[in-house]
């Protein structure tokens, strides 16, 4: 990264990442976490009492991708479909604390809302129980969808991401129908795929899967190396015409293959806790850059810094904005890059940036060529 490069990422999250406005499609979920301790086995079967201690619920799935983006203070618009229950009204809640607004979200009475239940006793997980029903959406709930896309993309949306997890909001023609939208309307869309069939993705701007998903997709085992990970991208690429394949490939970090280069960017944690969301934080944070013009690199190098603070994180953890900025302002430091000219909108979002984290701000002025006791003293 250059001085330009890191003075672009900076500035767009200081100032221009809030006009961004994304929609998020795909299978929505509630992740549920039920903590205790365990002490003692049940005399009723070989198995551990755990006593429990906390609840706590946090947007899973499709969801998490849309928390992502509302934590980086995009304007975040959030599809799916979820049953007529009581972890919809969780959900609603939990996403109406994080401002994402989730109109497009189908009230089915035909379907559960898929929730993942998980039991830890101190940090191990013990059990977890999944509570959903998978299958392609039904007619109505499909042109409900639509109708409420459509008059998104009429009234102004710089991306769409697609996060499929097999649940059936994704279907092959639903798919289809969105990449045609985005092209029609000339936005970008960005698809977090599942499955080793990539035909209902073909033609989309952006695909990230991680590794194995990749491997899943090429129909072979590939070493995570940078000539394997290239070698099956591009094979992806031209197969199904899609213009960028972005690879998360964890300690290794990620890379971009398209028709006109090939970038690596290496992974930034020092420690890595736990990966799980790091995808969602990837795919939000990529086209978050990308609609709001970033140049391409600078997009995956912003998306890079965002999944190492994800990954020294334990469980799902969307990403905020402010230690986003504030990671980068702190490499731009290390790398001898932090001083430079910035705008009084910039200094402001900055002030209030630090603030924010705990430091404070102070004022000097004068040459310091020659130290004398008054610097000493100031």
């Amino acid at each position: 990264m250059n001085n330009l490069a890191d003075l672009a990422v900076t500035t767009f999250l200081a100032e221009q990442i809030k006009n961004v406005r994304i929609a998020v499609i795909g299978d929505v979920m509630l992740d549920r976490y039920f903590h205790g301790e365990v002490k003692r086995i049940s005399p009723e079967a070989p198995v551990p009492v755990t006593r429990i201690t906390k609840i706590n619920s946090v947007l899973g799935g499709a969801a998490n991708v849309a928390a992502n983006l509302a934590h980086l203070e995009c304007q975040v618009f959030m599809g799916g479909v979820t049953g007529d229950d009581e972890n919809r009204l969780l959900l609603e809640k939990l996403m109406d604390d994080a401002g994402i607004n989730h109109q497009g979200l189908v009230k089915s009475k035909r379907r559960k809302t898929i929730t993942k239940l998980r039991v830890l006793g101190g940090n191990q997980q013990m059990l977890r129980l999944d509570f959903e029903e998978t299958g392609d959406l039904f007619p109505d709930e499909i042109v409900e969808l639509r109708h409420w896309l459509a008059g998104l993309l009429d009234e102004g949306l710089d991306g769409i991401i697609v996060s499929d997890y097999a649940k059936g909001v994704c279907s092959d023609d639903f798919c289809q129908w969105v990449i045609a939208q985005g092209k029609a309307y000339d936005i970008p869309v960005l698809i977090d795929p599942k499955g080793a069939d990539w035909s209902k993705y073909d033609g989309c701007d952006f695909i990230t899967p991680n590794l194995k998903e990749m491997c899943e997709a090429a129909g072979c085992q590939r070493e995570n190396s940078d000539e394997a990970v290239v070698s099956m991208a591009q094979a992806a690429r031209e197969k199904f015409h899609i213009k960028n394949v972005v690879v998360t490939r964890s300690e290794r970090g990620m890379s971009l293959v398209n028709a006109e280069q090939v970038l690596h960017s290496p992974a930034t944690a020092i420690e890595v806790f736990d990966v799980s969301g790091a995808g969602d934080t990837v795919a939000a944070t990529l086209l978050a850059g990308v609609a709001g013009k970033l140049a391409l690199a600078d997009a995956v190098y912003m998306a890079n810094r965002a999944a190492g603070i994800v990954v020294a994180k334990v469980g799902t953890y969307p990403v905020h904005r402010d230690e986003l900025l504030k990671d980068l302002l702190t490499e731009e430091r290390k790398q001898g890059r932090g001083y430079r000219t910035l705008s009084w909108q910039e200094i402001a979002s900055l002030a209030a940036t630090w603030r924010a984290c705990g430091e404070k701000i102070v004022f000097t002025n004068g040459c310091f060529d020659i130290l004398h006791v008054g610097h000493v003293t100031y």
